[in-house]
């Protein structure tokens, strides 16, 4: 079960680009960064942004018409930059791709001047490939000041029972960075089954105790789908394959969990909320659209546990660097 999110009021600020869903900002809201603006193209996630944030400034709009200038000074300027130039097998990034906004990410770390960065991408973007496009983002932030470093995390390893590596690039002020650690995996590693059990038992499915104990494995990456392509399912046939040897039917998503007339040995469909869950959004965290939509905002997010831990990490470098030398996490 992922925590409620927390109440008290932080002391550090952030901004969050390509916001979508706010997983991203939803982990960093549980470490304490407050937000001050959330930048997102989408309707329907901007929807979901403002009803459960009702006090946060969305923008709804083009990255690439966005300004920051208004926003210098936030403490941490985060968010997913879209990976489809980094995630497209043997696809080598040209400097003109228009699905690239790291260049717009960029341009808002110097109009912003954040005493800390935060973007995340696909591992994709690990690959030797992207080798010289990753120096070259890392060779910029440090022109502007920054101690820039990068890894590929597993979101597994922080509480989230699937297989989703994910590039994090962080950034900090020097007084900062001699601070920042990664954080360290935990542990227990969750299981479909375990994490989602409540909900397929909820319609009455008699099957359900059957199934959490055949789902004790992690599942394949969720994805979000493509706008172009029908409805939504659980991804390509390979994806469906591994969905199926944990008790799914990856065909689609399902609009309420299995009922008392559900066959006991039939593999049943997850529900929005199910795949939200499994995504690590806390259940409380409304999803506006219909099913459609609402799946494709938590298939594309980043999750809220992962966010959440790298968060920390930030919040403890930057107040520890605040308590020893604050001027120098601020630009003139």
């Amino acid at each position: 079960m992922i925590p409620p999110l927390r109440t008290r009021r932080p002391s550090l600020t952030a901004i969050e680009i390509c916001a979508g869903a706010g997983g991203q900002a939803i982990g960093l809201d549980m470490a304490g960064f407050e937000h001050v603006a959330a930048v997102e193209i989408d309707k329907h996630a901007c929807a979901t942004l403002r009803l459960n944030r009702p006090q946060w400034r969305v923008f709804e709009e083009d990255l690439k018409d966005f300004s920051g200038s208004s926003f210098r000074g936030v403490d941490l300027l985060a968010g997913g930059v879209p990976c489809p130039p980094f995630s497209i097998a043997g696809k080598q990034l040209g400097a003109d791709d228009e699905r690239d906004l790291f260049p717009e990410a960029l341009r808002l770390v110097e109009e912003i001047r954040p005493a800390a960065v935060m973007l995340e991408n696909v591992r994709g973007l690990a690959a030797e490939r992207f080798s010289e496009y990753r120096a070259s983002v890392l060779s910029r932030l440090e022109r502007l000041g920054y101690v820039p470093s990068w890894r590929v995390l597993n979101a597994s390893d922080y509480g989230v029972p699937q297989l989703r590596p994910r590039f994090i690039l962080v950034a900090l002020r020097p007084v900062a960075a001699t601070h920042f650690i990664w954080p360290k995996a935990q542990r227990e590693i969750p299981t479909v089954g375990n994490t989602i059990g409540d909900l397929m038992a909820a319609g009455g499915w008699p099957g359900a105790d059957a199934w959490v104990a055949g789902a004790q494995a992690l599942a394949p990456t969720i994805v979000g789908g493509s706008k172009k392509h029908g409805g939504p399912d659980l991804g390509p046939t390979r994806a469906r394959l591994e969905w199926s040897k944990l008790g799914v039917d990856g065909l689609g998503i399902a609009n309420a969990a299995p009922d008392a007339a559900f066959p006991p040995g039939q593999k049943p469909k997850l529900t929005v909320p199910m795949v939200a869950r499994l995504q690590g959004f806390p259940d409380d965290w409304k999803l506006s659209g219909g099913k459609t939509a609402a799946y494709r905002q938590v298939g594309n997010a980043f999750p809220p546990p992962v966010a959440r831990a790298v968060g920390l990490c930030l919040r403890k470098a930057l107040v520890k660097a605040q308590a020893e030398a604050p001027a120098q996490l601020r630009f003139a």
